[in-house]
């Protein structure tokens, strides 16, 4: 059965300055997986994960060349970008959430786009904090600030905020850097749990992590991606000497 693929990436270079930080990538992603990307520090990951809603445009300097399309439309010629990050949502390493109310965090991008009825936000902000299981944790705390809960909670507070917007795609970079190994472990089966409506990609530092959850996984090089495939063939088989010595440990 052919997967459907969510974005294509074609011959795709950034530049900052005259600094070249990504160089020629090609990509298909796929539509209901987790992609992951790995690799060293400063080798690209971050930065391409940024082209794919556009974070890059906000950084001065930026200079793109090549095509990215999301179910088959440019999204740096035919997208406006705020429409571009309500289909595909961000979110960051540290935990980010708004200094407001666990409920206010979670309607705020709802409320952006327009609802503005209390039923219809409470549906809403319920639904997506159980997507993102945590609704038991904090159901009694929804007026209390997201910055008075523990960063594991705050981190799925950032991921209930990023689904009540409905994205299709869902972009994390390095999601679990900053969190203790039981709310890492949390933030994983909830990757796993959400493949089955979204698609996924995440940046991680942590091998064993994009091993444990991807379904594809490229490995990122000097803004290079030097190889990229299933990722039980990647670990076990990977084809290219540089991703071996990686996955081995021998560099990085």
């Amino acid at each position: 059965m052919s997967e459907k693929v969510k974005f294509t990436v074609r011959d795709l270079d950034l530049f900052y300055g005259n600094f070249q930080a990504l160089k020629n990538i090609n990509m298909n992603i796929e539509q209901g997986k987790i992609t992951a990307f790995i690799g060293p520090s400063g080798c690209g990951k971050s930065t391409f994960l940024k082209t794919l809603n556009r974070m890059n445009d906000l950084v001065e300097g930026v200079k793109i060349n090549g095509e990215v399309t999301l179910d088959g439309v440019d999204i740096y010629k035919d997208f406006d970008a705020i429409m571009l990050r309500s289909r595909v949502g961000m979110v960051f390493q540290q935990p980010n959430p708004f200094p407001m109310s666990i409920y206010d965090n979670v309607a705020y991008g709802p409320r952006i786009h327009g609802v503005k009825k209390k039923s219809a936000l409470d549906e809403i902000v319920e639904k997506s904090l159980r997507q993102a299981a945590i609704w038991d944790e904090v159901k009694d705390k929804l007026k209390k600030s997201a910055l008075a809960v523990s960063g594991g909670q705050q981190q799925r507070i950032c991921i209930a905020r990023t689904l009540a917007i409905e994205p299709e795609v869902i972009l994390m970079d390095e999601p679990t850097s900053a969190l203790d190994p039981i709310s890492t472990i949390k933030i994983e089966d909830l990757a796993s749990e959400l493949k089955k409506n979204y698609t996924i990609i995440i940046v991680t530092h942590n091998m064993q992590q994009a091993g444990r959850i991807s379904d594809k996984t490229a490995f990122f090089l000097t803004g290079e991606v030097i190889e990229y495939g299933d990722t039980e063939q990647i670990f076990n088989k990977p084809v290219n000497k540089k991703t071996e010595d990686y996955i081995t440990g021998r560099f990085g």
